[in-house]
């Protein structure tokens, strides 16, 4: 079964999906689910849901604030910090539902919030579980790979200003999520099909990206059991600074690598990252909690 629901995250009404097992009896075991950068929940993670729920998890998907069907001002600005807040405040209305077995918590983010799940993993004792799928590790790194070394200068320059003008109480400045021609648009036009996506975010998100360090909190996650699943030619968040991120984080942990890229896990690789996903959580919100 999935419901729409609405939740209050620090003054923001969130949009999202409830899932629940049907012919199952609750509390259930839950997982707490959000996308990537600007992505929303549209974008294949009812598919995720729908196989965790299957397995007996109950699922809150939510869209991240000023994204989506979720509200907030100003549109497109992904503050990650703010989006950690808010993935606590999504723990909180969870435990609060009679559905809810509060004490088998599991989180699940891919891309930017898998990044996301790493720090509240590392700061919320009550996630019992996670699953980091292709994560943003270092938004620092992220950041220099993806702009020319003879455009960084420019790019700066350009933060500095939307800064200045946004304090005269101009609009900020929008810059798009990915171009024509890139891997990242030609997934993101195909999953977005007949949604509400746009592809475009604000300037500031960027410069936020750019201090943002999720990698850092992976040492302090254990005992909570981590799982990774990575793909092995991850460009947009590169597989070489997640492995060596990963190799930080103490036992319990596990690694999943699948053949290809930053986008596969949303398509042609779903079934495989799901199925992966499903297996650590039984392992550990289910089977652990039986004996």
């Amino acid at each position: 079964m999935r419901k729409n629901i609405k939740f209050h995250a620090n003054g923001v009404e969130l949009d999202g999906w409830f899932y629940t097992p049907e012919n199952k009896k609750a509390p259930f075991p839950t997982l707490i689910m959000s996308h990537g950068f600007g992505a929303i929940k549209e974008m294949a993670l009812d598919g995720y849901a729908e196989i965790f729920c299957k397995a007996g998890f109950a699922c809150l998907v939510y869209d991240h604030r000023n994204t989506g069907a979720s509200a907030g001002e100003p549109r497109g600005e992904l503050d990650p910090w703010q989006q950690i807040s808010d993935m606590r405040d999504a723990i909180t209305y969870a435990t609060m539902q009679p559905e809810v077995d509060a004490e088998r918590i599991g989180l699940w983010g891919t891309s930017y919030s898998g990044g996301h799940v790493l720090v509240v993993a590392a700061t919320d004792r009550r996630v019992k579980c996670v699953v980091s799928q292709v994560p943003t590790v270092s938004g620092f790194k992220n950041t220099l790979r993806s702009i020319p070394t003879d455009k960084f200068d420019a790019f700066l320059k350009d933060i500095d200003e939307d800064r200045i003008n946004r304090a005269k109480g101009l609009p900020p400045k929008m810059v798009p999520i990915s171009t024509e021609g890139s891997e990242s648009y030609a997934w993101s036009m195909i999953a977005a099909k007949g949604t509400n996506y746009i592809n475009s975010v604000t300037l500031r998100t960027r410069d936020l990206r750019m201090g943002y360090e999720p990698g850092t909190y992976l040492p302090r996650i254990a005992p909570t059991p981590l799982l990774m699943i990575l793909g092995t030619h991850d460009t947009r968040c590169p597989t070489d600074d997640q492995l060596a991120a990963y190799s930080t984080a103490h036992e319990p942990k596990k690694l999943h690598l699948f053949k290809g890229g930053h986008y596969e896990p949303y398509s042609v690789r779903l079934e495989e990252t799901a199925g992966k996903a499903c297996e650590w959580f039984t392992e550990h919100l289910v089977t652990d909690y039986a004996r």
